[in-house]
């Protein structure tokens, strides 16, 4: 049997802009997709620390060293900028995997960088 698990996540992120007039996704500054093992198009959680709202969505590249976390499209109504976010990714192990899986973390420093 497959479970679902954390496969990595950025704790903590700062929303840099929310473009509404976008066909929607969330832009991150490649690095931290690097750093984190996530790549375009992979689908996501959102999690907004400052109001609560979580979302799905899928990950867009942001210039690499740009520091963006861009909520675009009918995500930019889930939060601001300014305000912090988890980015979370998510993948299917076999349970005897999951018992030692250990996801990566990764802690953006202020403008989002590594």
């Amino acid at each position: 049997m497959q479970i679902q698990i954390l496969k990595s996540k950025v704790h903590r992120a700062t929303i840099t802009e929310a473009n509404l007039n976008y066909v929607g996704s969330l832009t991150l500054d490649e690095d931290l997709m690097d750093a984190a093992q996530m790549v375009e198009y992979e689908k996501i959680q959102v999690v907004n620390v400052n109001n609560g709202e979580r979302l799905e969505t899928y990950l867009i590249k942001g210039a690499r060293g740009s520091g963006v976390c861009c909520l675009n499209g009918p995500a930019a109504r889930k939060g601001a900028e300014g305000d912090i976010v988890i980015i979370i990714s998510y993948g299917l192990v076999e349970m005897a995997e999951a018992k030692n899986w250990q996801p990566i973390v990764v802690f953006p420093k202020e403008g989002n960088k590594l």
